[in-house]
């Protein structure tokens, strides 16, 4: 019971709230009346949860667009993990110590699209590794999912210099290896992690704001549009909002 209490503690110190002070350490803990602390049920996420929103905008896949690149004779991920890795196809490449394709289950219900790799990914060649994937890690666990039940991706696969957003003709030249994956894995839905991602999987340029609070469809595939968790650890604000969403996206996993 205690290691159930604590795992679950640990994964609420990155969602916000108010504290809880246990016997051996202080979590926050999301609002809710004071009372002894518990293990936290399997249905604890969905208390509060919004409900699933009305719909937004609509994108059809460029299946054009992965003709051309020839991509469609690619017909597992390890393919096209392989032409990422054996292939120079913007200015990203060649300063790159890693490109990083995506990890996960192949047959992902969920996909996690972030904006490219920082640092530690480029040393590693795995997405999400540092600080913001190791909270990404507690937002999936709070919800029931693991790392290895979903698939982590970005727009671009090589790291842009000291981390700046990736240019326009950078994520034209990335896109074609995003769109083949998600053709591959064909998942439920789409997490989008910051304004990069979801402007390039939605081909419009908006606020992040704009496409909060909505669910946008990848041809027939849902998208949920919230904060990329880099972004949360630098504005603790908005963890809260982006639970709401991360929550939304789980349970259209469940429809």
């Amino acid at each position: 019971m205690a290691d159930a209490r604590d795992r679950y503690l640990r994964q609420q110190i990155e969602l916000g709230g108010a504290e809880v002070v246990t016997s051996r350490l202080t979590f926050p803990l999301p609002d809710r009346e004071p009372g002894p602390v518990k293990a936290a049920a399997r249905s604890d996420w969905k208390k509060g949860a919004p409900p699933i929103p009305a719909d937004g905008l609509v994108v059809e896949p460029p299946s054009a667009l992965l003709d051309t690149a020839g991509l469609t004779q690619l017909l597992t991920l390890d393919d096209v993990a392989g032409r990422i890795r054996g292939t120079f196809c913007c200015g990203l490449c060649p300063a790159r110590t890693h490109a990083v394709p995506g990890e996960g289950d192949p047959n992902a219900r969920l996909v996690l699209v972030g904006e490219g790799p920082g640092a530690t990914e480029d040393e590693t060649g795995r997405p999400f590794v540092g600080a913001a994937g190791r909270l990404l890690d507690s937002i999936l666990g709070a919800v029931e999912l693991l790392r290895t039940d979903v698939f982590i991706t970005n727009v671009v696969k090589c790291r842009p210099p000291q981390n700046r957003k990736p240019l326009p003709d950078e994520i034209a030249s990335c896109m074609p290896y995003l769109h083949r994956q998600l053709a591959i894995i064909t998942p439920k839905v789409i997490l989008a992690l910051g304004g990069t991602a979801v402007e390039a999987l939605l081909q419009k340029k908006q606020s992040l704001g704009q496409f909060r609070g909505l669910v946008h469809h990848y041809g027939d595939i849902p998208v949920v549009a919230t904060y990329h968790p880099a972004a949360l650890l630098r504005n603790p604000n908005w963890k809260k909002p982006a639970w709401d969403d991360v929550r939304i996206a789980r349970q259209l996993l469940d429809r």
